[in-house]
């Protein structure tokens, strides 16, 4: 397939991209791990090699038999959907034994929530496409998986424009998939901000057709991102499904018996632990939810089991009986849900935000354990979209977009006295002062010990002053070049609305309005899938 020849108008262009390990803020542990710094995953990383031997791998492991199933539930689930030719193509292949999926996974976020939602979809589509044309005598569809287990309402039921704060009411505390829709307020209050735009019709009737009363999240999330990708092929996979969860018994009755995921986890967190602080989720022993009008996670209590916050309690016995019966009852959390993801696709490639790879990346020994082929990972782009009156802006002030994603405080310092002539006599007078100590010290240490202590001593006194000079020749420098600071803080907010990543911060929407599918079509284009990397593009 090739979706640029659907969109091949190009309104916006990439200026460049900054590798992430080149961006400060991007954590050690996705660095190291592309760096192949972390023993244990070096055929986890994106290579035509790595993706050859997880297609054999996983074509040993994944039966007829679930193809099968996944087919039907694919056919179930998407039923009421136009699809397109691309994606009935791609449910077609499926029950093909060269067939394997790239995924990704996130949150049901009201209208998407945050814009990397759409990003990490087009990476994992465009990853699906790589590999089509690379690897000819075999199949990759890209597959969508709606986080629609998940009971943390207030996460998502929001999203953000420069403008306005949007916001769904309901009743929550179990699967957010399952909640309805009822308050549709916020539909008339996006209708205000965008029916002006150029594509805000197009918006508003995605909303509405998507959020319509009655629907479900679920049904809601899955409308929505058919409309936007329906003509890359994507096809959207519900995890909350007793067909799927009916091959997850024996890892579920694992939880219960032998805390399996919690013990064959133990070594890779420890050492995590040790090299990096902590780990990006802690496994517990039991890795499960119960589901029952309510998501609350199954506890033990001496030889019985209880769910937490509730009065329901349950033998061993009783809970293998209820697991054995009722598989769609039971819901992973964070860390089994890569497992269930992995036993129900044919799954090759998993593309997720950091915060997702690191928690995947305390599981290879468990994968190990249950005989199931381990995914490549792949951390997720980003993209930043900037206004051309902001980039000449940073271009005149002599800085380049590199500088908005370092340590911006220490840019910002070095702007301010890159001109100044007292810190340069500062920067001389110092280093005359380390140079004569570094004398005197090594002539000291020919006599006695304590008069080398005095002249360290003295020498570590008088270079933190010239640390006390610098912080006040800076704030004297902010109040005398006031303007200029402002401008850097202005120009800082325009990049990192709210102070944090655009991405993380405002709704497709903003972009959509103004440029529509053409806009998805530049991000699809601008991704590179194989190096993890921020793209800017020019607005």
């Amino acid at each position: 397939m090739d979706p640029g020849k659907k969109f091949n108008q190009t309104v916006l262009k990439s200026i460049t991209s900054i590798p992430f390990q080149d961006i400060e803020s991007i954590p050690t542990l996705i660095k190291d791990y592309l760096d192949q710094k972390i023993s244990g995953f070096e055929d986890d990383l994106f290579s035509d090699q790595n993706f050859a031997k997880k297609c054999e791998a996983k074509k040993q492991r994944f039966t007829d038999a679930q193809r099968e199933i996944l087919a039907n539930t694919l056919k179930s689930q998407t039923k009421g959907l136009n699809l397109s030719d691309n994606q009935q193509l791609n449910l077609k292949k499926l029950s093909l034994n060269n067939t394997f999926t790239v995924t990704t996974g996130h949150q049901l976020n009201l209208f998407t929530g945050p814009v990397f939602f759409v990003y990490k979809i087009l990476q994992t589509i465009k990853t699906a496409d790589y590999l089509n044309k690379k690897f000819p005598g075999q199949y990759t569809v890209p597959i969508f998986w709606m986080a629609s287990e998940d009971h943390d309402f207030a996460e998502i039921n929001h999203f953000r424009t420069p403008e306005n704060y949007f916001e769904v009411r309901a009743n929550a505390g179990g699967p957010v998939g399952e909640i309805e829709i009822e308050d549709d307020h916020f539909i008339s209050e996006f209708e205000s901000e965008y029916k002006d735009s150029v594509f805000g019709t197009e918006l508003i009737l995605m909303m509405q057709r998507a959020y319509k009363k009655g629907h479900t999240l679920a049904q809601a999330t899955r409308i929505l991102v058919h409309e936007l990708f329906a003509e890359y092929g994507l096809l959207m996979l519900d995890g909350n499904d007793a067909r799927l969860k009916e091959q997850m018994k024996e890892i579920f009755k694992g939880e219960i018996l032998t805390r399996a995921l919690f013990e064959s986890t133990k070594p890779a967190v420890q050492e995590l632990e040790t090299r990096y602080g902590n780990v990006q989720v802690n496994p517990r022993e039991i890795n499960l939810f119960y589901l029952n009008n309510t998501r609350n996670r199954i506890e033990a209590d001496g030889d019985n089991f209880r769910i937490v916050d509730t009065e329901i309690t349950f033998t061993k016995e009783e809970l293998l009986q209820e697991l054995e019966n009722h598989p769609e009852k039971f819901s992973p959390n964070a860390l089994l849900r890569p497992v269930y993801q992995e036993t129900v696709l044919p799954n090759v490639a998993y593309v997720g935000g950091n915060a997702e790879i690191m928690y995947w990346l305390e599981l290879k020994d468990y994968f190990t354990a249950l005989e199931l082929p381990f995914p490549i990972l792949i951390p997720r782009n980003s993209i930043v979209q900037i206004q051309e009156k902001t980039l000449g802006k940073i271009d005149r002030l002599g800085l380049e977009i590199d500088d908005f994603y370092k340590n911006f405080a220490n840019v910002t310092r070095d702007l301010l006295l890159s001109d100044n002539e007292i810190l340069k006599y500062l920067d001389i007078s110092e280093s005359q002062l380390q140079k004569h100590f570094n004398e005197l010290g090594s002539i000291s240490a020919l006599t006695d010990k304590s008069f080398q202590n005095l002249v360290d001593a003295e020498k570590t006194r008088q270079l933190k002053s010239f640390v006390r000079m610098r912080k006040r020749l800076l704030r004297a420098e902010k109040i005398k070049q006031n303007e200029k600071l402002q401008q850097l803080n202005d120009l800082f907010m325009a990049v990192h609305p709210g102070g944090v990543w655009q991405e993380r911060v405002l709704n497709f929407s903003v972009f959509f309005a103004d440029h529509g599918k053409t806009w998805l079509q530049t991000c699809y284009e601008v991704i590179n899938v194989d190096k993890p990397e921020l793209s800017v593009i020019s607005i």
